[in-house]
């Protein structure tokens, strides 16, 4: 069944139903326009809507943008040149997050608001920017009645990687997505922490997420031990443990600092920033499937991705570093397949640490540029 796509209104000068192709970002967008990009979290997530607004500015200079995001991801929108505003939605507030952020989008116009969020808590900035359109996913891949909350929706597809359903978008909206830009920058007291911390160390720095935060998604700890170790005296690396400090990452990066026989530097902490630029100074990342790979993936830092759990070709670094994946998801012989989603369970484990290190050590030898 072809979609529907919106026509101009000349009444209104917005966009209706309409079964034509798609129109340029002008059919949905005035002149001088305002965005309202609903992208609440999490930090992978996040950075994949990244060459999404960078694809409307470039296609529309004269629109401001202004983006509503949770707390923890927020930060890596900072200064971000194709972003003007930055609204974060205390969701744990409850009620008072709630009025707060509608007093706050209710303070000037938007002519579209787009959700790339399924679950019903992007309904509240969604509807609270009072944009004649609303743009989303179609119903079978929203939850929560989600889709019931837009008037203009995608077409229906089956699922795929987070980014290409993203840039589904601006097919809709008639842009361009090419070239796909991050633009993902340090700030100049940012470059400095990046030379002070690489100064450190005599050679270069791998770094391992030690977790994620579904333990389900992890390796086992005490393989990352034995690959500190070989690691550090067969690569000639230095290892460093990167990612946030909640209770899991804690306990096994202390697993892996006490068990190794060769210098492991954790810098495990609170802040985003942090982990950019901590990313930034690594010749590579050896991770499972969380935020961190895909902060790699925009700032072109290699990435050896750790997938049992979770499907690869759906959630692995975007077109990239695809023969550096170790994937236990998916069978030997099976076609890649991103629509899969449902986990699998007990396939971390399948992992080795002789896996791991010929997927480091391929990734070195083509890589000898970073620092």
């Amino acid at each position: 069944m072809a979609s529907r796509n919106p026509a101009v209104s000349p009444a209104a000068g917005t966009p209706v139903a309409a079964p034509d192709a798609p129109l340029p970002a002008a059919a949905w967008i005035p002149a001088n326009g305002h965005v309202c990009i609903v992208l609440l979290t999490g930090l992978g997530d996040v950075v994949h809507g990244l060459p999404v607004v960078n694809a409307l500015r470039r296609a529309r200079p004269d629109v401001r943008v202004t983006w509503v995001v949770e707390p923890m991801p927020a930060a890596i929108l900072e200064g971000h040149p194709a972003i003007d505003r930055i609204v974060v939605f205390h969701k744990k507030r409850g009620l008072a997050g709630l009025l707060d952020l509608r007093r706050r989008l209710g303070a000037e116009p938007f002519d579209l608001a787009i959700n790339f969020n399924i679950y019903f808590k992007s309904v509240f900035p969604t509807v609270f920017a009072g944009a004649r359109t609303r743009l989303g996913f179609d119903r079978a891949r929203t939850r929560d009645g989600v889709w019931l909350f837009s008037n203009e929706r995608l077409p229906p597809r089956p699922r795929s990687h987070t980014q290409d359903m993203f840039l589904e978008f601006l097919d809709r909206l008639g842009i361009t997505a090419d070239p796909l830009e991050w633009r993902i920058g340090l700030r100049p007291e940012e470059r400095e922490a990046r030379r002070r911390f690489a100064a450190r160390f005599d050679r270069p720095v791998a770094a391992l997420v030690p977790a994620s935060a579904n333990p389900r998604k992890d390796w086992p700890a005490d393989r990352y031990i034995a690959l500190a170790e070989r690691l550090d005296r067969e690569l000639g690396l230095q290892v460093v443990l990167i990612g946030g400090p909640g209770r899991i990452e804690t306990a096994a990066a202390r697993a892996i600092v006490e068990g190794a026989r060769v210098d492991v530097a954790n810098e495990l902490g609170d802040g985003v920033r942090r982990l950019l630029w901590l990313t930034a100074a690594s010749r590579l990342v050896i991770a499972p499937d969380t935020g961190p790979v895909h902060i790699a993936r925009a700032l072109g830092v290699p990435v050896v991705g750790l997938y049992g759990h979770t499907n690869p070709w759906r959630v692995g670094p975007y077109r990239a570093c695809e023969d550096l994946w170790i994937d236990r998801y998916n069978d030997p012989g099976d076609a890649p397949d991103p629509s899969r989603a449902e986990p699998r369970y007990g396939r971390m484990e399948r992992i080795t640490v002789d896996d791991v290190l010929t997927k480091a050590s391929l990734a070195l030898s083509r890589d000898q540029g970073r620092p």
